[in-house]
């Protein structure tokens, strides 16, 4: 873009103007993770990027995790973390208590246990791929559970224009009987598949996780699945294919933070750019006991200098 302008700036020099808005807008990241960790559900994912490590011949695999708040914390907030090790979510968020939703990856079983105060809650999503995996191997058996699958969905589909409390009520109507018969189904078909078939794999995973991937039973609050993390995500993923990689460590710890504000915005229908521009500028001299009043989804543009 300075280039059709006939301005070359360096990319180092516009690299480091990002890492200079991380810092300035630090602030409101730690206040954004205070307000994700508010929330009576948080959703998590994590996907892989490559960074590059001077010590190295090659770039190593670093991790973006996002964390979305409920809907009365509507912020999303990404952590970077140079490895997938348990110690980047188990810092994030440490002192949580309440449901996180995630896919089965075995460092979140920690979180689980009943000193740390959370509840999981799983993920038909990551169920479904199982199944529909091993479908073209075993239809017969793979077709009626996906089958009862999509009834679970459709019966959600019917609730998005609910409140929290209709739409448990409904679930408990419906679902909860979709839910036992699947969960008879699974149980008699478990002897009859090969235990490492696509199709013994499908039906181990969700009998292993069911308590979770049935805790939607429980509130209306709670999702069929952890997909808005996933889309959380697209944007990385997406992004891999033109920026590549990361320069650091650091340049990733500049990404979540700047990634998590453009992120926000997005949620709540707000233009990101105008969003930016507005509070770079007013950050400096506002108060520091006012800052939630530059979050995203509490943001009101200044339409005077006396409103900075």
């Amino acid at each position: 873009m300075f280039e059709r302008h006939g301005i070359d700036i360096s990319r180092k020099t516009m690299g480091g103007w990002m890492t200079h808005c991380a810092e300035l807008l630090d602030p409101l990241y730690q206040l954004m993770k205070k307000e994700v960790l508010s929330s009576k559900v948080i959703g998590t994912d994590d996907t892989s990027v490559k960074v590059l490590d001077r010590k190295l011949s090659f770039a190593r695999i670093g991790r973006i995790w996002p964390y979305l708040g409920d809907a009365h914390h509507p912020v999303i907030v990404y952590d970077y973390t140079p490895t997938r090790s348990r110690a980047g979510p188990a810092k994030f968020l440490e002192g949580y208590t309440g449901y996180l939703q995630a896919d089965a990856y075995s460092v979140y079983d920690a979180f689980f246990k009943s000193e740390r105060g959370m509840t999981e809650v799983g993920c038909w999503m990551h169920a479904r791929r199982y199944f529909f995996k091993a479908l073209e191997s075993d239809e017969p058996h793979m077709g009626p559970a996906l089958h009862l699958i999509a009834r679970l969905y459709a019966v959600e589909e019917r609730a998005k224009a609910l409140s929290a409390e209709q739409r448990l009520a409904l679930r408990q109507r419906v679902s909860a009987r979709l839910l036992g018969k699947l969960h008879q189904y699974l149980l008699e078909l478990q002897p009859e598949v090969l235990p490492k078939s696509p199709s013994g794999a499908a039906v181990r995973y969700a009998l292993n996780q069911w308590e979770a991937l049935t805790r939607f039973l429980e509130d209306g609050e709670l999702e069929i699945d952890n997909g808005a993390p996933e889309r959380a995500n697209r944007d990385i993923a997406l992004g891999r294919g033109n920026w590549t990689f990361f320069g650091s460590d650091g340049g990733g710890k500049t990404a979540a933070v700047l990634r998590s504000f453009i992120a926000s915005c997005k949620r709540c229908g707000v233009e990101p750019f105008t969003w930016f521009r507005d509070v770079l500028a007013r950050l400096p001299a506002h108060s520091i006991t006012r800052l939630s009043e530059l979050l995203p989804h509490n943001w009101q543009p200044a339409t005077s200098p006396a409103q900075a």
